[in-house]
């Protein structure tokens, strides 16, 4: 980019110069502290009074909660269901004054050609991987943070041809993190239109089952934000006895995840800090499931196990809708 723009990490120095080392002052407001009186508020007034029982909206909180928000790293995951299509409801303006560090997409849908300055809007550093076939799929990263390094794709042909997880790795040394960090945007294959859905979606867990254990391995520090297209437990997905049979919510999908946060040791780390039900990330367009709060949490942050100690704050953002999905919000503490 031509503009070095400013971090919310640190508003009064440009990326490029941050060389102030961590401090005995950023401690944060504690974890239980954040879920318990500053996630939800009083619903908004609508008129009637709705028949069903509605989840009141997360209230998410600017960065200044913190004692100090220049330690916070405020991370985002989002499937947009088409950049286009969100950037007509006012998603880039929700970005401005979001107090986001780093933002991952799912499902840009968008072309290289098509990705024109108002795409990318001043103050970010911005990555895009689209998909060969135009109008499907991709990912795309938008970060106030300069990038280290960015990587399209897992190797695999699934994955990289649909344009399907980016990798961008940031230097966080400035804030006594010495090991490169990776925050990585992923579009899981959705298996719902069918029996070779199914099998696609069940090809690319399996390749990616082996890529998460490298990572694990190496002991690699990674965010790895998306739209996973997998609830994990009961408390996930509002109709659990009706999805047994459903794909996002099949016991070998669910195991999968089981294996991931069990046995390869990554976290989900939204339940790090909000252990309440009835929060989803995406809802059906069909039957008011919007309304009725008839929804499934499937866009997860999991990250490796050195974020588990860091995370202070996770918030689903529902006061407006730029797509079926709702954007994902996660804080941490560097």
């Amino acid at each position: 980019m031509s503009n070095k723009p400013k971090s919310i990490l640190n508003k009064t120095q440009t990326n490029t110069t941050m060389t102030d080392k961590p401090d005995a002052t950023a401690a944060t407001i504690k974890p239980k502290h954040i879920a318990k009186s500053a996630t939800t508020g009083a619903p908004k007034a609508t008129g009637a009074t709705p028949s069903f029982d509605i989840k009141p909206n997360d209230v998410v909180p600017s960065k200044a909660i913190y004692n100090n928000p220049a330690k916070v790293l405020r991370v985002v995951s989002i499937n947009v269901n088409g950049l286009r299509s969100a950037e007509k409801k006012g998603f880039f303006e929700w970005l401005a004054t979001s107090d986001a560090d780093v933002v991952c997409i799912q499902e840009a849908r968008i072309t290289h050609e098509q990705w024109t300055d108002k795409f990318r809007p001043d103050g970010w550093h911005t990555h895009l991987f689209p998909a060969e076939r135009a109008g499907y799929a991709g990912t795309a990263i938008y970060s106030r943070l300069p990038f280290a390094s960015v990587t399209d794709g897992l190797g695999f042909e699934l994955a990289d041809s649909q344009g399907r997880f980016i990798t961008a790795e940031f230097d966080l040394s400035h804030h006594g993190i010495d090991e490169p960090v990776h925050i990585a945007s992923l579009y899981l294959p959705s298996g719902s239109s069918g029996d070779d859905a199914q099998a696609r979606k069940d090809h690319f867990l399996e390749q990616y089952r082996h890529i998460l254990k490298a990572w694990r391995d190496a002991n690699k520090s990674i965010i790895v934000c998306g739209d996973y297209n997998i609830v994990h437990k009961r408390i996930d997905i509002k109709n659990w006895s009706g999805n047994q049979k459903a794909s996002g919510c099949l016991p070998h999908e669910r195991a999968w995840l089981d294996h991931i946060y069990d046995k390869l040791g990554y976290v989900d780390t939204f339940r790090v800090v909000r252990h309440d039900a009835d929060i989803y990330s995406w809802w059906s367009n069909r039957g008011q499931a919007r309304a009725k709060n008839v929804g499934w949490r499937i866009d997860y942050q999991a990250c490796s196990p050195d974020w588990r100690e860091r995370t202070v704050g996770a918030w689903v953002y529902k006061d407006q809708w730029f797509s079926d999905h709702a954007p994902v919000i996660i804080d941490y503490q560097l």
